[in-house]
């Protein structure tokens, strides 16, 4: 590895045992019952049929100070990639070179210890990542006003809110000055305020001249802080490219191009149950199924989902954005408070959850759907940040008398009125 070079990945490849979760056994009895099942299972289906690779043959490299950015549909490989670069799990294969301190925030929290307090975990971070206690006390005071807990600093992060944990955890992984961050979508927790504090300083850190390894299903975010992108998908590199041009690649490839898309049932985790998403759907005022619609006339969005058993709380909604990440606006089933209150629980069953957004509201261009099904502040079942995409003409809007093109996602037909004075 040159002295210009960061970090060297060479063929790693990451292979998984579907079904191989660790038991134990109590009893004689407990080791002849598995041993039996095994071998049936075993007789039933191939052995093949239980392997699955999250990664296949990844090489890169990535120079001191770059800031690079990891992007992919859910299942494509990349929080195993960065759990192999941060020394979390081994690769099956293969191998990565990295050159530094290496401050990692994989999840929420991650390094800290339940039972110490935001003190001391900070301390115990700092010399995880090598540093001497008179560098951890030199930053301390940056990390806990960032942060924005210090009323609770002594006391165990057990205790914190996720919120607190975030924010603690993010501030210890950036201000520990590690040669290397690697951050995956842990951003979403946060708030927005937070979340335009941690990507501004994540920027500060890209521009420090320190390394960035960056994941996020926010292309915006991907779009300002990195200047290239490994598009992955299915455990291989498709593509590195500029970031701009890995964006547009990711977003128009393999997008369903006719209003419609069906989840297999091998696309939905097993986590999500007894949430099970079964489509999603686009269709103009006649009701037709179609991936370009009008602006002047009415949009309805549907989702299409069953439940294996009662849920309760559930809210059933999308994200709309543009094919940048950029939101434009987000809706839930139960946001009127009158289907809040008519659906308590839904009893299992097969559901289609439908809305319509209105006429001259949304300006010319290609839009993003992502689906999102969760019990507010419980549970999230099912998430997709790129379930459907599709087109908008703004012909016959409010101004296209003017061929000039009007920025903006929305393009509202709003009242004015014009008066002379006198």
């Amino acid at each position: 590895m040159d002295a210009d070079t960061s970090i060297q990945v060479r063929g790693i490849s990451k292979r998984y045992k579907i079904g191989a979760a660790q038991e134990r056994a109590d009893t004689l009895r407990d080791v002849i019952t598995s041993r039996v099942q095994r071998i049936g299972k075993r007789r039933e289906r191939r052995a093949t049929d239980d392997i699955i690779w999250a990664l296949k043959d990844v090489s890169f490299d990535v120079k001191k100070g770059q800031a690079l950015g990891i992007i992919g549909r859910n299942g494509a490989g990349k929080s195993t990639l960065l759990k192999i670069l941060s020394r979390v799990t081994d690769p099956t294969e293969g191998y990565g070179e990295l050159r530094g301190r290496v401050g990692s925030l994989l999840e929420v929290g991650t390094g800290f210890h339940p039972e110490l307090t935001g003190r001391e975990n900070i301390f115990l971070n700092g010399a995880i990542l090598g540093m001497t206690r008179k560098e951890i006390e030199a930053r301390f005071d940056e990390i806990v006003d960032f942060s924005e807990v210090r009323q609770f600093i002594d006391t165990p992060v057990k205790r914190y809110s996720s919120g607190m944990y975030l924010r603690l955890a993010f501030a210890v992984a950036a201000h520990l000055e590690p040669e290397i961050l690697v951050v995956d979508e842990v951003l979403a927790v946060g708030d927005a305020d937070f979340q335009r504090k941690c990507l501004g300083k994540m920027g500060d850190v890209a521009q420090q001249g320190r390394t960035v390894l960056f994941v996020s299903h926010n292309m915006s975010a991907i779009l300002r802080l990195t200047q290239e992108s490994l598009v992955l998908d299915k455990g291989k590199i498709l593509l590195r490219a500029p970031s701009g041009e890995a964006v547009d690649f990711y977003l128009n490839r393999g997008m369903d191009k006719v209003g419609e898309r069906y989840w297999e049932e091998d696309e939905v985790p097993a986590s999500a149950a007894p949430f099970r998403p079964l489509a999603i759907r686009v269709r103009d005022k006649n009701g037709n199924i179609s991936d370009s619609l009008r602006s002047v006339e009415p949009i309805t969005i549907e989702i299409e989902y069953q439940l294996s058993e009662e849920v309760t709380g559930l809210r059933v909604g999308y994200y709309l954005m543009t094919t940048r990440g950029e939101p434009v606006f987000t809706s839930f089933d139960t946001d009127d408070t009158d289907l809040f209150n008519a659906y308590p629980a839904r009893p299992k069953g097969i559901y289609i959850s439908r809305c319509v957004i209105p006429p001259n509201l949304l300006n010319e261009g290609r839009f993003v759907l992502g689906i999102n099904a969760s019990s507010y502040h419980i549970r999230r079942y099912f998430q997709d940040e790129q379930a459907l995409t599709f087109s908008v003409d703004a012909s016959g809007a409010p101004g296209t008398q003017w061929p000039e093109p009007r920025p903006g996602s929305l393009r509202p037909a709003l009242a004015w009125s014009i008066e002379r004075e006198e």
